[in-house]
C-alpha cells in the first residue's frame, strides 16, 4: 500500500510528540495508541507511515539529529570535537540524556528497535567520528596504531551514562567540552 506524504511539518509534529512521549514515559510504556492521541492522528496512519513501534521511534530520533558530523572540519582534532558539541545547547543535552536513560533498557529487550537504533542512529554516528579522526591522523595528530582509536566511541557513550550515575548529574556542554580535553584527546595523544 502507497504511503500516504506528510508535509515536513507535520512528520516534525509527530516525531517531536513521540520524542516527548519517550521522555516521559520510556520506550516500553510508549504505545501507537498514545501517540495517535498526542498528535490527533489514527493509529493506522501511523502503521501505514512506519510500519512499527521501533522505525517510528527511530526515526523520530534521526530526525531530531539532523547535523552531520561528516560535514565537520575545522582542521584540529580539538577543533573539530569542539565544534561537534556547540552543535547542541544544554537544554537539548539534557533532553537526549533523559531519552537515551529511556531507551537504554529497551534496546536490551526490543531487538527491533537495538537494529534500527544502530542501523539508523549509531553506524552513522560512528562512521562520521571515523572519519574525524581519520582525517586527525591524516594530519598527523594521532598516531595511526593509537589503541585509544578504537575507544573513541566508547569513552564518548561513557562520559553521557556515567555522569548521570556518578554525579546524578546531565551532561552539559562544559562537562563534554573538559571531558573531550581531559580524556579523550590525552588518550589520543593529541
Amino acid at each position: 500500500m502507497a504511503r500516504t506524504r506528510l508535509t515536513p511539518e507535520r512528520e516534525g509534529e509527530l516525531y517531536a510528540a513521540v520524542l516527548d512521549l519517550l521522555r516521559e514515559v520510556g520506550y516500553d510504556a510508549l504505545t501507537m495508541d498514545a501517540v495517535a492521541a498526542r498528535t490527533r492522528s489514527s493509529k493506522a496512519t501511523l502503521y501505514r507511515q512506519w510500519g512499527s513501534k521501533p522505525e517510528l521511534v527511530v526515526k523520530a530520533l534521526r530526525h531530531n539529529k539532523p547535523v552531520s558530523l561528516v560535514e565537520i572540519d575545522t582542521g584540529s582534532l580539538r577543533g573539530d570535537f569542539h565544534a561537534v558539541l556547540s552543535l547542541t545547547d544544554d537544554c537539548q543535552m539534557e533532553k537526549d540524556s533523559a531519552l537515551m536513560r529511556g531507551l537504554s533498557h529497551a534496546v536490551h529487550e526490543n531487538p527491533d528497535l537495538h537494529q534500527a537504533l544502530r542501523e539508523l542512529l549509531i553506524e552513522p554516528e560512528i562512521t562520521g567520528l571515523d572519519l574525524l579522526l581519520r582525517r586527525a591522523v591524516d594530519r598527523g595528530e594521532v598516531r595511526p596504531d593509537n589503541p585509544a582509536l578504537a575507544y573513541v566511541p566508547h569513552m564518548l557513550i561513557g562520559a553521557f551514562a556515567a555522569r548521570q550515575l556518578v554525579e546524578d548529574r546531565s551532561v552539559d556542554q562544559a562537562f563534554l567540552t573538559d571531558y573531550v580535553d581531559s580524556v579523550v584527546l590525552p588518550a589520543l595523544g593529541a
